[in-house]
């Protein structure tokens, strides 16, 4: 019997059937044509009146009180951390902040104890996603953004990204050097990228805080993690700048752009290789185990000595060790009072003595000749003398003298 009620339950009765095929006559024809086909995918698809070519499905809808009247059932919250330099600026714009999500129903505390910033639902709250956009405000008032900037973000069309480059580099210099690459000179990278992707941009610390729409927030992430990875980002730059100007010809909108784009291949710079060092011989046995304190003393024969006999040693020991220092420093005392050693004269060279005597001798010569020019101008005037005084004989006696007094030279020359 129950088998009998089973299949009653599981086999519709042919009068059902047939009326059911009378009412959709357009279900069968679907349903053959599916079967003929052998494909299962079309069977239960309509034609929809509410979805046309007309209706933008990206463009996001204000969301307002009246959309939802009662409210959330449950209160929700998030806090985020701030540190101790924003302290002064947040206690200075907070009450813009409590302004702007009063509107949306949402109530803030800024906690200066703790150092903290909390955001959570009121009966008010209407949307219940703002507190997940005052989850990201708090966030990028935290991460140093303007408090100006950072209230756009409760708009429906801006989101933010805080991308953490902090864990990106392991070398700080590294990492100093790369994340300036962002910024480049005075800035001017930071602005190139913020105009081509319509994002807020800001590099603080080891994070970078993003606000624009959703394409901008996705280019502007991969143009950060790129150059984390040591890809510069004016060659992701160089790219965008040739897209939006292809964005502007209706022709290639269908068209693949990669003919376009600039490929930049990596350049693999060559590097020193290590020295390759050789594999070290492993010994078949250990090496031989250190002598112990204890086996010292055995090999010393300290080990059996007295307990005084062993005291008495260690007296000697410290007392021979005391006159050893004393002798060391009083050496070091008297090496303050030793004279220094005096160079000796370096002995005269060869060429040095031989120049001496050319010297000598050419004064020698000098001198000789200026006497003998004396001498030939006092005979001359001697010679006149005698000649107009007729002194003949006092010329001889005088050539006499002369030429004793040239022999006494000569000897004394000799000797």
């Amino acid at each position: 019997m129950a088998h009998l009620v089973a299949a009653s339950n599981a086999r519709p009765s042919t009068r059902n059937v047939s009326a059911a095929a009378a009412d959709e006559p357009d279900a069968d024809a679907d349903a053959a044509a599916t079967t003929s086909s052998g494909a299962k995918k079309g069977r239960y698809r309509r034609d929809k009146p509410w979805d046309h070519d007309g209706i933008d499905h990206w463009s996001v809808t204000p969301f307002t009180a009246e959309d939802n009247p009662n409210g959330v059932l449950e209160e929700s919250s998030f806090a985020v951390l701030f540190p101790k330099y924003r302290e002064k600026y947040l206690r200075e714009t907070w009450p813009s902040v409590t302004k702007a999500l009063k509107e949306q129903g949402v109530s803030c505390e800024l906690n200066l104890v703790e150092g903290s910033m909390t955001v959570r639902t009121t009966r008010k709250t209407f949307d219940p996603y703002i507190i997940m956009k005052a989850r990201d405000l708090i966030k990028l008032l935290s991460r140093s953004v303007p408090a100006p900037q950072a209230l756009k973000v409760l708009e429906d069309e801006t989101n933010c990204d805080v991308i953490k480059i902090g864990g990106m580099v392991r070398n700080k210099e590294r990492f100093v050097k790369r994340r300036q690459r962002l910024i480049g000179p005075n800035g001017s990278t930071l602005k190139a990228i913020e105009m081509l992707t319509g994002c807020y941009v800001l590099v603080q610390g080891n994070t970078v805080s993003v606000m624009g729409g959703w394409k901008g927030l996705k280019m502007v992430r991969k143009i950060v993690e790129d150059a984390m990875k040591n890809t510069h980002p004016i060659y992701h730059i160089k790219e965008l700048m040739i897209k939006r100007e292809l964005e502007k010809d209706p022709e290639l909108a269908t068209q693949s752009w990669d003919r376009f784009l600039p490929k930049f291949k990596k350049k693999n710079v060559q590097r020193k290789k290590p020295a390759k060092i050789g594999k070290k011989e492993r010994a078949v046995f250990p090496p031989t185990q250190p002598m112990s304190k204890i086996d010292k003393q055995i090999e010393s024969g300290e080990y059996f000595l007295s307990k005084e006999a062993k005291e008495r040693k260690a007296a000697y020991d410290k007392l021979q060790k005391q006159k050893d220092t004393s002798t060391d420093n009083h050496k070091k005392r008297q090496a303050a009072f030793v004279a220094p050693k005096e160079d000796d004269k370096p002995a005269r060279s060869k060429s040095s003595k031989a120049k001496e005597e050319d010297v000598d001798a050419i004064t020698a010569s000098l001198k000789a000749k200026a006497k003998a020019k004396k001498e030939e101008d006092k005979r001359s005037k001697a010679s006149a003398s005698s000649f107009v005084m007729g002194g003949e004989a006092k010329s001889s006696k005088r050539d006499r003298e002369d030429k004793t007094e040239k022999k006494s030279k000569k000897s004394k020359k000799d000797k």
